[in-house]
């Protein structure tokens, strides 16, 4: 089980997949940073100065005491945080769309300029070509007898 466990962990791919996840949620954090400080402000401007952040429905206000202190807290439903989520998501999402699309455009470049490759499996006859050799050595196994 050890050894198995060993020839796992230790081949490329697993060792791909983890600095796949690093840059992963280093790029998380660039668009998170590109939401929060740049995009967002800009639906704030167009929403006349709105802070999506700060849009709540509030269940139960907050409680006071007379010195200012804070008996029960506010209970309140956040739906402006999960639009903000929702934006995080649906940026991040056309992110990766738009690098996979160009990672892929860039191997299908490389793929044409590189050529066929030698191991390509060889050209299949197709079913005439299967139909006619039959008939063939039927013929020659008829003018045999």
């Amino acid at each position: 089980m050890w050894k198995e466990f060993k020839e796992f962990a230790f081949k490329g791919n697993v060792l791909d997949m983890a600095i796949g996840v690093i840059i992963g949620s280093a790029f998380g954090k660039i668009v998170t940073s590109l939401v929060n400080d740049i995009i967002m402000p800009i639906f704030g401007y167009l929403t006349a100065g709105m802070d999506f952040k700060a849009l709540k429905f509030v269940l139960s206000p907050a409680e006071l005491a007379a010195n200012g202190s804070v008996l029960h807290a506010e209970s309140a439903i956040l739906y402006g945080n999960f639009i903000q989520n929702i934006v995080d998501f649906l940026i991040i999402a056309f992110c990766i769309f738009l690098f996979v699309k160009l990672a892929n455009q860039v191997r299908t470049k490389i793929a044409k300029e590189e050529g066929p490759k030698d191991e390509e499996a060889p050209k299949t006859p197709s079913a005439e070509e299967l139909l006619t050799e039959i008939r063939d050595l039927l013929k020659k196994e008829k003018d045999i007898d």
